[in-house]
């Protein structure tokens, strides 16, 4: 089962696990540096949690997922239709304001993140401003089900160094929302970048 699969057959699953989950420090960094009335691609929109805060503060906001279940259900959440699209098919070109990847690149391999991440800074206006996160640490493989591709800060400046018209404005640790007080280890952390797109 790849992951796609996993996110069909798990769907209603998922959805409960995140769709109230308190982003609102992310939220915050991540608008700040956008306009007034931004447009927002919602990029792995999952159960539809940051669209609807989004579409909440008046940005104007196109979710994408490749889950054809995870679309119905953030469709449901948002009343606002979903793009069912991989990221692979993206061909946008010049259209946004601001790309919102959180946690949707962790299932991408690393020989194939480059490219991704390309298309997603294409379709960023230039000035504009994209948030991803990540896992922290160095695994890659498979782990409960799914894809994963962590990254520590040193692996993720060099993803972000690689494309050539971008440049990191923010590079951060945070710990899961859903570890319990004593969870300090590693694995319960994530590691986001906010970066801005330079030129074409």
């Amino acid at each position: 089962m790849d992951s796609i699969e996993y996110y069909n057959k798990h769907a209603n699953e998922y959805f409960q696990k995140t769709v109230d989950i308190d982003m609102q420090d992310h939220w915050d960094a991540f608008t700040s540096l956008l306009p007034e009335g931004a447009s927002i691609l919602d990029l792995g929109c999952g159960s539809g949690r940051d669209s609807a805060y989004f579409l909440s503060c008046g940005y104007d906001v196109t979710m994408l997922d490749a889950s054809y279940e995870m679309c119905n259900l953030a469709s449901i959440h948002t009343g606002q239709e979903a793009l069912n699209l991989s990221y692979e098919d993206m061909e946008f070109h010049n259209v946004f304001d601001g790309i919102w990847a959180c946690a949707s690149l962790v299932h991408i391999p690393r020989s194939k993140v480059d490219g991704i991440l390309h298309k997603a800074v294409r379709a960023l206006k230039v000035n504009g401003i994209m948030y991803m996160s990540f896992h922290y640490g160095d695994f890659e493989g498979i782990r409960d089900g799914r894809y994963f591709t962590d990254y520590r800060g040193r692996t993720l400046r060099e993803l972000i160094m690689r494309q050539a018209n971008v440049e990191l404005i923010d590079i951060q640790m945070c710990k899961d929302s859903k570890a319990g007080e004593g969870d300090d280890d590693k694995e319960h952390y994530w590691i986001y970048a906010i970066i801005r797109k330079t030129h074409e």
